[in-house]
Parts: structure tokens; C-alpha cells; sequence
């Protein structure tokens, strides 16, 4: 089932009332909260009232609002919000490392770097499987018996598209739970949860955020599995700071509007590369002529602020392409207001070896685009002339 977001539903938190009226979470920047008495603290630190306690507990009303409007977002039981994106990747690994984690088609490569390095260092192992059609995942669930399956969908860089609700039934049908990285699309273009993920994760550095001003990541799911996983946040150290969390909180007020916008800019140019000489593949899933446009029809009510495509030459003439640009800047992440052009082997999947690269189909051929809200002539002159200049 599809969702779509509205601006009133950025705007307003069902979860958030202010006894001074404020109509937003103010910013609590206090590290520590008094209490009255003993029986007071062990009744919040228990759980038995809600309150507030320690902000590295996330006890804090700034947090606790921030998580609220989250979980509202992503039509979830609860949120946590985590320092960056792959702090909230991690808590989640390490929550069931040890009952085993499936990691299906291409996915950024810090989460890759994380499942066949720094987890197997701890002798955990992780299990990878490039092909994602139903019968393949089958064998591979009932093969490794993971209790995690964990996917990317649009994944990071060619924008591949997973097939959640198939395998949300195969995972759950298996024992395993589901969880999908919606960073690319964001609760406004796709709801994970309600095609039948247990767990969606973001990295809010990215479109939550907005402003290319904060790091922070999220989670959301089933409160009693966050209540478990909270526990390896708190204690590693992974949660958001008060202040980053007030940051965040208004920069949700504008999500549905500045996605609607970055949907809007990038069909524009996937439609102008698809039809350019000196392309010879566009990644888009709104593009008709995309593999799984149908599947992003079905599942996603917008196709996102992302745009890769090979160019008609190598490594070199595409880094000569992104030099020659001056609208786009030359910059890793994205999901801000501004416009921004990288090859992925020098930044999301820098460091991966060769055969990784290769299954993921990344190249130095291969242009990241993350398109901002500028105006769309001025990007797609941009383009234009980078193109024209670029032999």
C-alpha cells in the first residue's frame, strides 16, 4: 500500500503538546534533569511515568519530541533517533548480529563496509546476496536462517528497486524480520512499514535534514524491538544531541514540500539525460524506460530526489564532467537544498574492492546526481554545457 504524506502532517505532531503553548518542541539544552524525590527518578527510569531523565538516554523532551513526530512519519509504534545514519545501521546489526543478517542488493557502502569487515572482525558473520528475485531469497533465508534480512530501496548509487511487501512475506513466512533503508526516498515517497517492514531506517543527514547542516540518523519499528535496540544506543554512546535534534524537528516542518520539489527537478533531468547522446544508461525510477518502473509505481508515490547515470566515455571523461560543472557542486551526500554531482567510486563506495564494485554495477563511469531545488533551467543548462565542453 502506497502513502502519501501531506505539508499538515510535516507540520503538526499528534505525539507533542507544550504546557506554554509552544506549537513546536523547544530546545532543551540540559544534559540532566531534577527530580522531587527518589520514588519520582526510579518511576521514570523504570519506565512506569513518562518524563525526563538523561539526554544520553534520550530522556530528553527535545529528543523525545523529535522521535514522536519520527514515528508519525513513518507510520510506526516508536523512533530513535541516532547520531548519524550508521549509528542507527549499527545498533540495529548489533541487535541481532548474532542470530545472523542478510543483506540483499546493493546498498551504501559504509553499511557494506560495516557487514563484511567490522562485523566479521568480531566473528560475526553476515551473509550477502547480489540477486534479489523471491525464489533466490528464499533458498538464501532458508539456507543462513538470518533473523535479519536488511535492504536498500531505491539503493545507493544506481537506484535499484526492492520488491518490499514480497519480501516482507517471504522474511516474516521464515522466521526473519524485515528492514529497509528508505534514505533515498524518504516517508514522503514510500512507506516501508506499511508494505509490511518491520524496521525503517534514514539516514536524516540527508533529506530529513535537508540543509546539508546536521548529521543524524533514524529508526523506527515495533516499540518493544527499539526498547532492545535502544539499549546498545544508549550504551554505545549513539544518541542524538538535543541540539541536533531541535535542528531536525524544524527542518521536518518543510519535508513534504521540499521533496515534492526534488521529486519534480529530478524527473526533469532523468527525462533530459535519458534522451542525451553523451549518456549512456539513466538511473531514475521514474523514467518509463527504468527496469522496475512498474515495481516504483506500485509501491512509491514519488521517485525522489536522485538521479545516476554512466556517461558515454570512462572514469576520466566523467570526472572531467563533474569539474566542468558550476550550478552542481562537487560534494559528497546528499539531500539538501543545492545541487550536487560525484563519481561513487571516490565517495559512497570508495574503498570497496573490485568485485563489490562490480556487483553493484559501480564504475568510474558512474555520476551520482543528488538535485536540489534550484530552478530547473538553470540545472539543466548546467548539464548542458558541462556536455558541450566535455570530450
Amino acid at each position: 500500500m502506497k502513502s502519501k504524506l501531506t505539508m499538515t502532517q510535516c507540520i503538526h505532531n499528534d505525539t507533542y503538546r507544550n504546557a506554554q503553548g509552544s506549537p513546536q518542541p523547544p530546545l532543551y539544552d540540559t544534559s540532566l534533569f531534577a527530580f522531587e524525590s527518589t520514588q519520582a527518578m526510579r518511576d521514570v527510569i523504570d519506565g512506569k511515568t513518562p518524563g525526563a531523565f538523561y539526554s544520553r538516554y534520550g530522556l530528553n523532551p527535545t529528543i523525545m519530541a523529535l522521535e514522536g513526530k519520527l514515528a508519525q512519519l513513518d507510520h510506526a509504534e516508536a523512533s530513535l533517533a541516532f547520531s548519524s545514519g550508521m549509528a542507527a545501521i549499527s545498533a540495529l546489526f548489533m541487535r541481532f548480529a548474532a542470530q545472523g543478517i542478510l543483506c540483499l542488493g546493493d546498498v551504501y557502502g559504509g553499511t557494506k563496509q560495516l557487514l563484511t569487515r567490522q562485523l566479521p572482525e568480531l566473528g560475526i558473520k553476515t551473509f550477502s546476496l547480489s540477486q534479489t528475485d523471491l525464489d533466490s531469497v528464499e533458498t538464501a533465508i532458508k539456507t543462513h536462517q538470518p533473523r535479519l534480512v536488511y535492504l536498500e530501496s531505491p539503493s545507493n548509487p544506481t537506484l535499484q528497486l526492492q520488491n518490499i511487501s514480497g519480501l516482507a512475506e517471504l522474511a516474516h513466512a521464515n522466521g526473519a524480520l524485515l528492514a529497509v533503508d528508505n534514505t533515498f526516498a524518504t516517508p514522503i515517497n514510500q512507506c516501508p512499514i506499511d508494505l509490511g517492514a518491520d524496521f525503517t531506517v534514514q539516514s536524516a543527514t540527508k533529506y530529513l535534514g535537508g540543509h546539508s547542516d546536521l548529521t543524524a540518523g533514524v529508526l523506527s519499528g515495533c516499540r518493544l524491538e527499539l526498547d532492545y535496540i535502544n539499549a546498545w544506543r544508549k550504551n554505545l554512546g549513539q544518541t542524538i544531541a538535543t541540539e541536533v535534534a531541535h535542528k531536525l524537528s524544524r527542518s521536518l516542518l518543510t519535508l513534504a514540500l521540499r521533496v515534492e520539489r526534488h521529486n519534480d527537478n529530478a524527473q526533469l533531468i532523468a527525462d533530459y539525460l535519458d534522451a542525451h547522446s553523451k549518456v549512456r544508461k539513466t538511473c531514475y525510477p521514474g523514467l518509463a524506460s527504468h527496469s522496475q518502473h512498474m515495481l516504483a509505481k506500485q509501491q512509491m508515490s514519488g521517485f525522489g530526489g536522485m538521479a545516476s547515470f554512466y556517461i558515454a566515455g570512462d572514469g576520466s571523461m566523467a570526472e572531467r564532467f563533474i569539474d566542468l560543472l558550476k550550478v552542481f557542486s562537487i560534494a559528497p551526500s546528499l539531500g539538501g537544498v543545492e545541487s550536487l554531482a560525484t563519481q561513487p567510486i571516490y565517495t559512497s563506495h570508495y574503498g570497496l574492492s573490485e568485485e563489490i564494485l562490480r556487483q553493484a554495477d559501480v564504475d568510474g563511469s558512474l555520476i551520482r546526481l543528488s538535485i536540489g531545488l534550484e530552478d530547473i533551467n538553470d540545472l539543466i543548462d548546467d548539464l548542458e554545457q558541462a556536455f558541450s565542453l566535455c570530450q
